[in-house]
């Protein structure tokens, strides 16, 4: 499927527009948004992602409708597991409620800037030399064995944590926020508020999570295009799908382990699909059953998540009746 000019730049515009709405209309104001509010965006930008696919399908065929939708689900499962870092690090730089909102979109915009450069580099290297599709495999296998490790998040909020403390040795740093200001004043001198740090370690991790994440989508599309729509269209809306499941983050359980599923799998596509490129055997696995897999596994995962919170929930009542009804 071959894009034109004026339509990757309509699409640029397009996505700018999203952005800056989201920040001028709901961003600028600090405030916690409320459950219907979230609720309402939310499905928003769900719905604006599923007609942009149906266009797609519309414009560009089954093939190519199916590898958007792939894309999309993938990077949107990827997305929400980054939510629960997103947790870690706003709880360890005690960020206030109001002021969550500025951070996740700040870590939106550079996600989607460090995922378009990820993109750019992916496809130009796949267009040159054909072992990238190995390379790009076996980093899939590696994430998903990380992921089945204990103690993941801890590792990828750990990272970003030299780069916060880099700056705490070069730059003033004031240790109190001065509502969502990025400086401040101290005895007479300039200095960075917490914002700025916090800030900070969301764009390093969000650097490290697209290690993962554009390697997974091109082993569904390397149509570049359809790349970047699928992942933008991913992220746009996360700020407020943060605040709608944020109570609910802590009851997906088995989130980590559908993901390490589907990476292994499309690790596993992309070698194969290497293997058949050079003519050493290997077999095609076409976007339909890609598609199948991931809707699969995903759907498992939510169903065994929700099922072990209610055989939780009943071994608490049994063991304490008062407690269900004092939550």
């Amino acid at each position: 499927m071959d894009i034109a000019g004026w339509v990757w730049a309509c699409t640029i515009v397009g996505l700018v527009g999203l952005l800056a709405f989201d920040f001028f209309v709901h961003v600028r104001k600090a405030h916690v948004p409320t459950l219907k509010e979230s609720a309402i965006w939310s499905a928003g930008y769900i719905g604006v992602a599923v007609l942009f696919g149906c266009g797609v399908l519309a414009f560009g065929g089954a093939d190519a409708g199916s590898q958007y939708f792939a894309g999309y689900l993938t990077e949107k499962a990827l997305s929400v597991d980054n939510l629960f870092v997103f947790l870690v690090i706003m709880a360890s730089f005690r960020v206030p409620r109001a002021d969550q909102q500025k951070v996740l979109l700040f870590g939106i915009v550079m996600a989607l800037a460090a995922r378009t450069g990820f993109i750019l580099l992916g496809a130009a290297l796949i267009n040159r030399f054909a072992w990238v599709f190995y390379f790009f495999g076996l980093l899939l296998l590696l994430a998903a064995g990380n992921m089945l490790r204990s103690g993941g998040a801890e590792e990828a909020h750990r990272a970003p944590d030299v780069i916060v403390g880099l700056v705490k040795k070069v730059v003033p740093t004031s240790e109190r926020y001065d509502g969502d200001r990025l400086f401040t004043r101290i005895e007479g001198r300039w200095a960075i508020t917490p914002m700025v740090l916090v800030m900070l370690a969301i764009a390093g991790t969000d650097v490290l999570f697209a290690l993962d994440s554009i390697p997974a989508i091109f082993g569904l599309t390397q149509n570049s295009y359809l790349v970047f729509t699928a992942t933008a269209f991913s992220l746009l809306g996360l700020r407020q799908l943060y605040f709608l499941i944020d109570g609910l983050l802590d009851r997906l359980v088995y989130l980590s382990y559908g993901l390490a599923v589907i990476l292994g799998f499309i690790g596993v596509k992309l070698i194969m699909h290497a293997m058949h490129e050079g003519g050493v055997g290997g077999i095609e696995i076409g976007t339909g059953p890609s598609l199948l897999v991931i809707v699969g596994v995903l759907t498992g995962t939510v169903i065994a998540s929700l099922r072990h919170r209610r055989h939780v929930t009943q071994s608490e009542r049994e063991r304490d009746p008062e407690l269900v009804l004092r939550r």
